[in-house]
C-alpha cells in the first residue's frame, strides 16, 4: 500500500505541474482530471475509500465536465493559447515557486517529525466525514460553495460579453440568428436562403 501511495503522489504532482504549464485549456483540464484521479488513489490507500469515491464522482466527474463545457462554450482556440504564452514570463513564476517551496518545507518538516510513526491507516467512515464537514469545518464548506458560485457567475459574464461583442459586430439581435461552434453568428434568414431551391 505504501508503494501505491507514493506512486499516486508522484503522478498527482506531475499531472498538476503539467496542468499549470499547458497553454491549451483542454490539455490542462485533462491533466487536472489525471491529478484528481491520482489523489483519489492516494486517499484510498490511506484508508478513506468514501473520500476517494467522492473525489472521483464529484471532482473528476461532475466538476470537470462542467469545466470542459465552459471551455467549449467560450470557444477558446489558438488565439487564447498565444495570449497565454505571452503572459507566461519568467517573473510570473516567482510567487508560485515561493508558495511551492513553503509547502515542500512543511511536508519535509512533517515527515521528519513523524519519524518512524506507525503507518497503519484506519478506515474513515462516511459518518465521520459528515460530522467533520458539518461540524468544525462548516465555514470551510460554505466558503467552498461561495467560491464555486463565484466561478459560475464569472463564466456566465464571460459568455454574455462574447454575445454582446457579436451583437455590436453584426449590428443585430442575437435571437435573429444562431451561434455555431466556431463562434460566428449565422442569421436565420441567410440560413433559410441557403436551403432554398
Amino acid at each position: 500500500m505504501d508503494a501505491a501511495f507514493y506512486i499516486a503522489s508522484v503522478v498527482a504532482i506531475g499531472a498538476t505541474v503539467l496542468t499549470i504549464t499547458r497553454t491549451n485549456a483542454v490539455h490542462a483540464l485533462l491533466y487536472l482530471i489525471l491529478s484528481l484521479l491520482a489523489v483519489a488513489v492516494a486517499f484510498y490507500t490511506m484508508g478513506a475509500p468514501f473520500i476517494a469515491a467522492l473525489e472521483v464522482i464529484i471532482y473528476a466527474g461532475a466538476i470537470m465536465v462542467l469545466f470542459i463545457f465552459i471551455v467549449m462554450m467560450l470557444n477558446l482556440g489558438e488565439r487564447a493559447a498565444a495570449l497565454e504564452r505571452r503572459w507566461r514570463t519568467p517573473g510570473m513564476w516567482r510567487g508560485p515557486a515561493i508558495l511551492a517551496g513553503l509547502l515542500l518545507i512543511e511536508v519535509a518538516y512533517l515527515l521528519l517529525r513523524a519519524g518512524n510513526a506507525t503507518g497503519a491507516a484506519q478506515a474513515v467512515e462516511p459518518k465521520q466525514v459528515a460530522m467533520a464537514l458539518f461540524g468544525p469545518y462548516l465555514i470551510g464548506v460554505e466558503l467552498s460553495s461561495i467560491l464555486l458560485l463565484a466561478g459560475m457567475i464569472g463564466a456566465y459574464h464571460l459568455g454574455m460579453r462574447k454575445i454582446e461583442e457579436m451583437r455590436e459586430e453584426h449590428g443585430t439581435h442575437i435571437d435573429e440568428g444562431r451561434v455555431v461552434a466556431s463562434g460566428d453568428l449565422v442569421h436565420a434568414g441567410a440560413d433559410r436562403a441557403d436551403r432554398a431551391p
